[in-house]
């Protein structure tokens, strides 16, 4: 069963259109991965949901209920955005406190072990913090606020590589305590292709692809060898797209392919996420 739904959603800024007629349903208990290249309607898409835009036809239900003025729907939601909700002068530990008053399941000492993780130091004003230690800060409310929906948009902007991969653990290890909806906008598909189980490709404000990441993946395939054996082999095939250095090319096949049928001197592996991402986006 749905517990988001999205009904004939466009939205338009002036004479540009934000999101084109979309509709989408996303089920309870499940992270997903929204993808898309900068202002392909990704960011406009979770503003929908979470009531901060009003869209300018369709409709927009949460667990049933219509997200518009609607503070039943919207409290089973926390959004993590680039933008910074809580007042700079607030130490991350008023933060937390403030964010037990909003959200009944907040869980305050799990933030505070999660903090000691990231060496967030909670005595700190919010002002005081690095552009990485502010996405550190964001991502510990986001994951101790135990809402039905979490919304993540960039979470790791500004974070390094051990402090990535550390919220991927810590986003996995919470999710598999306590199960919700997680929406996830990244640009950083390879990293994040391990943890969504969907994705959802968003293109000039219309979505391309909803499918299973393990679906999508194992109907694709590349193909590497010498530039000549490539085409002649992958001629009239369902083609994504090519990379060539010298006489050397490897093309990237939406479609399945039997390896007994691969001529000697090619080689088959598997198609990345990230590649179909780019080659599917690509205008």
């Amino acid at each position: 069963m749905s517990y988001i739904e999205l009904k004939n959603i466009t939205k338009t800024f002036g004479n540009t259109v934000a999101l084109d007629n979309l509709s989408l349903e996303l089920e309870q208990n499940k992270i997903y991965g929204l993808l898309g290249r900068n202002g392909a309607g990704k960011t406009t898409l979770l503003n929908l949901i979470t009531n901060k835009l009003f869209p300018t036809e369709g409709e927009i239900l949460i667990d049933g209920d219509s997200v518009i003025e609607n503070d039943r729907p919207l409290s089973k939601v926390y959004f993590m955005t680039e933008k910074n909700f809580y007042p700079d002068t607030m130490t991350i530990k008023s933060a937390f406190k403030w964010g037990r008053e909003f959200y009944p399941d907040f869980d305050e000492d799990y933030a505070v072990r999660l903090s000691e993780k990231f060496s967030l130091k909670i005595e700190k004003k919010i002002k005081s913090l690095s552009t990485g230690y502010k996405s550190i800060f964001k991502i510990v409310m986001a994951l101790s606020c135990n809402t039905p929906v979490i919304l993540l948009d960039e979470p790791v902007l500004g974070l390094d590589a051990n402090h990535r991969d550390l919220f991927y653990k810590e986003l996995l290890q919470s999710y598999s305590e306590k199960p919700r909806t997680i929406i996830i906008s990244t640009h950083l598909i390879e990293e994040a292709a391990d943890i969504i189980e969907d994705v959802i490709v968003i293109k000039n404000g219309r979505i391309i692809m909803k499918d299973s990441v393990e679906n999508v993946l194992s109907q694709g395939c590349c193909v590497s060898g010498s530039a000549a054996a490539v085409d002649k082999f992958t001629a009239g095939k369902n083609i994504l797209g090519y990379d060539a250095l010298g006489g050397l090319k490897t093309a990237y096949l939406l479609e399945e392919i039997e390896t007994q049928a691969v001529p000697e001197g090619l080689e088959v592996s598997k198609l990345d996420l990230q590649k179909l991402f780019i080659y599917m986006t690509n205008s």
